[in-house]
């Protein structure tokens, strides 16, 4: 069985969002997808298989962190499309089927790959007793961003309030069903970003993500609204570090990004 790790939300190797990608004839026992996730023991490991021609998808897709099965993967999703693309294993655009429904994952000329997922929903939610506290910041605005990711979105007051963030992982464990995203305004556009995010997921076993596509989801209608602009870059801040492009158009939004496979081995068991 051939494994491959993958950068995601990166062009070069050892940065951006690492990601296990395996292809399958098809899907083993849930115990056995979890324990390659958890032996993998990066953020996610997706799993994909082909699908009979002529269907509503080209491939079934799952997601698995080291410790439960996830709803929606953005950085994996970007993975898997570029493991099939670089080995030939699809050609163009491919249809996922996955828990949230069939995701589109298209391939450009220049390498990247854009994906069509559904936008978060955001509510504004009173902050829960606690947050600013384990974060260690106050946030000028909280907002819920509903079933599908199950995150707190947080604002706080400028770039450097997010950039300095050591949060509590522990504590923040009961704030969401996901985890938190902290986000702000980029200081200097020109540097290439509109704004800036850190991804906090303690409740998925993951204390820092890298590099959040699904998070995306919600970061792109809550900067769109306040740029003004529906095409906007956002750079996750985690010590690997990622740039995501997003395009809000209505209920879905585009998620591009470039993509390295580091390591190619065979899974022996």
């Amino acid at each position: 069985m051939r494994i491959r790790i993958v950068d995601a939300f990166t062009d070069r190797p050892f940065a951006g969002n690492p990601a296990g990608v395996l292809l399958l004839d098809a899907f083993p026992g849930d115990d056995r997808l979890q324990n390659v996730a958890l032996e993998v023991n990066h953020a996610e490991t997706a799993f994909a298989h082909p699908l009979p021609t002529g269907g509503e998808a080209d491939w079934a897709l799952r997601w698995f962190t080291p410790v439960a099965e996830v709803d929606l993967c953005g950085h994996a999703t970007l993975a898997t499309a570029h493991v099939l693309h670089t080995t030939g294993a699809h050609q163009g655009p491919v249809r996922f089927a996955t828990r949230s429904g069939v995701l589109v994952a298209t391939p450009a000329a220049d390498g990247s790959i854009t994906l069509d997922f559904p936008t978060a929903p955001l509510t504004e939610v009173e902050l829960p007793d606690g947050v600013a506290e384990a974060l260690g910041a106050k946030p000028l605005a909280t907002y819920d961003t509903g079933p599908r990711i199950g995150d707190l979105l947080l604002e706080l007051a400028d770039e450097q309030a997010v950039l300095a963030l050591a949060p509590d992982h522990k504590a923040l464990a009961d704030s969401s069903r996901r985890g938190v995203i902290a986000t702000a305004r980029a200081e200097d556009p020109a540097r290439g970003y509109d704004f800036v995010s850190r991804c906090f997921l303690p409740n998925v076993g993951i204390d820092e993500d890298p590099v959040t596509g699904s998070a995306h989801t919600a970061l792109a209608p809550y900067w769109s609204e306040r740029l003004g602009r529906a095409e906007l870059t956002g750079l996750q801040a985690s010590p690997r570090s990622g740039r995501v492009r997003t395009e809000l158009r209505g209920d879905r939004t585009l998620l591009s990004g470039r993509a390295v496979t580091v390591i190619e081995g065979e899974l022996l068991v």
